[in-house]
């Protein structure tokens, strides 16, 4: 389902490193929060996804 999804947002021409999919397991607090940190810079460095939004 996930490269469905990738797949999709290709089409829309979103760029595909927007989307992520990780497992963490609820016992694992810093991975969690490590995962999540490295998103957030990935999307910072990628800057405005260029799609206009709907009025």
């Amino acid at each position: 389902m996930f490269k469905v999804a990738q797949e999709l947002i290709g089409i829309l021409g979103i760029d595909q490193r927007r989307l992520r999919l990780e497992w963490v397991s609820s016992s694992e607090g810093a991975r969690f929060a490590e995962v999540v940190t490295g998103f957030t810079e990935q999307i910072k460095e990628l800057g405005p996804c260029g799609l206009k939004q709907a009025a």
